[in-house]
């Protein structure tokens, strides 16, 4: 029979609270009544919706004008479409493009939230379900992404060459194995290390472990990227090993018309280097409407 001192008790009860606590407060997602408030704020008025695809109800934020091109925007983990908040609501940026976000699977107020889809492949027709919805051939489609998310705008690249004309990849994971995995991230694969995180935890973590077989399984798939592109990285950062921009170099070859390292930075990148990503966004337009066999031009 097990027998259990006040102690432990005690200590077992703490543990559980903050497990709790941390549950509730880690979420990394903002209600649709937030995300709307935040651009109502600055006379912006954004359609928040879901769609359906592969098994879940897939939350996306769109601002802007329907006659421009499209850029959709592709968060990291754990995260959610509030992460890209400051480029949605960025007026320069919006007189060049409308501007998607969607919630990726297990995070947000996507359906199953909590609950990874590991897949990449399968990430990417989540992703394609609103590319095919948007898809003009006169308007180029770019995709920005952060981190876990360049893995899949990549990912959508290769499966979905005509749906994609240009790519802004920001602190890429793109080549197998190229990346720190914190010691704890095994220990909460299961049991109750496992039970204790936060939902959002618990899917990034999946989605690190699984991540080397991911990109594995892509290496076949470089050659099918046939756009621009345009990589971002830190040259400080601990997370994604910088080995990943030669890994990029060797893959895209003279699709990646613009490499940029920041001096001092670490994998945080998005958001303080939001004017250059910007910058870059407008380059990749152009590049797209010049080289990408994908538009009809007026």
């Amino acid at each position: 029979m097990l027998m259990f001192n006040k102690q432990t008790i005690f200590f077992g009860g703490l543990l559980l609270g903050v497990a709790f606590f941390l549950g509730g407060c880690l979420q990394f997602r903002e209600t649709s009544y937030v995300v709307r408030s935040h651009f109502t704020a600055k006379q912006l008025r954004p359609h928040l919706g879901f769609y359906r695809s592969v098994g879940r109800n897939v939350r996306y934020v769109a601002v802007g004008n329907d006659s421009l091109p499209t850029v959709v925007f592709l968060h990291g983990s754990p995260s959610s479409l509030s992460y890209f908040k400051d480029y949605l609501d960025d007026s320069l940026l919006l007189s060049k493009a409308k501007l998607y976000a969607v919630d990726r699977p297990g995070y947000g107020y996507t359906s199953g939230f909590g609950k990874p889809m590991t897949s990449i492949a399968k990430q990417a027709e989540v992703v394609r379900f609103l590319l095919d919805s948007v898809r003009t051939s006169q308007r180029p489609i770019i995709l920005v992404a952060s981190s876990y998310g360049t893995s899949v705008a990549c990912r959508v690249a290769m499966d979905y060459p005509d749906l994609v004309d240009g790519l802004v990849l920001s602190a890429p994971a793109l080549a197998p194995g190229e990346e720190y995995i914190y010691p704890i991230t095994h220990w909460t694969k299961k049991g109750f290390m496992k039970f204790c995180m936060p939902l959002p935890i618990r899917t990034a973590n999946a989605e690190k472990l699984s991540h080397k077989d991911e990109l594995t399984e892509m290496l076949p798939l470089w050659s099918n990227i046939r756009v621009p592109v345009a990589y971002f990285q830190g040259a400080e950062d601990k997370l994604i090993f910088t080995t990943n921009a030669k890994f990029a170099q060797q893959m895209l070859g003279p699709n990646l018309i613009e490499m940029c390292m920041f001096p001092g930075c670490d994998h945080f990148i998005t958001q303080p280097k939001h004017v250059r990503i910007t910058e870059s966004i407008y380059s990749i337009l152009d590049a797209a409407y010049e080289c990408s066999p994908n538009i009809q031009h007026n």
